[in-house]
């Protein structure tokens, strides 16, 4: 997905269509985490999908193309738009400092 993003970026990019990806940097509390690929404690280490969502409502009010062709990661995205503390996207606040690196940047 994230070849063909890029190739897709270059190629719409005169059109004035912006493409990018958008990757989780720790794990995402979902069904699948919790019973297809992983299993409760991963799920304790995850984090809620809101910061996904937050994270993608950023790429939608971003004008200009600005982030066209870039590889987005949620919490660096974030962090590039002011937000400091990520607490609060944890499922389990207690493991809020122990979550589990996402799948796919491991």
């Amino acid at each position: 997905m994230t070849v063909l993003s890029m190739g897709l970026a270059e190629e719409l990019r005169e059109a004035g269509v912006s493409v990018a990806t958008l990757w989780p940097r720790t794990l995402v509390a979902t069904a699948a985490i919790e019973f297809a690929v992983g299993n409760r404690e991963m799920f304790e280490q995850s984090r809620k999908p809101a910061v996904m969502a937050d994270a993608a409502y950023e790429v939608l009010v971003t004008e200009n193309s600005a982030l066209t062709g870039r590889q987005l990661i949620d919490e660096e995205l974030l962090g590039e738009r002011g937000v400091e503390d990520f607490t609060g996207y944890a499922h389990n606040p207690a493991k809020a400092d122990d979550l589990a690196v996402d799948l796919f940047l491991d």
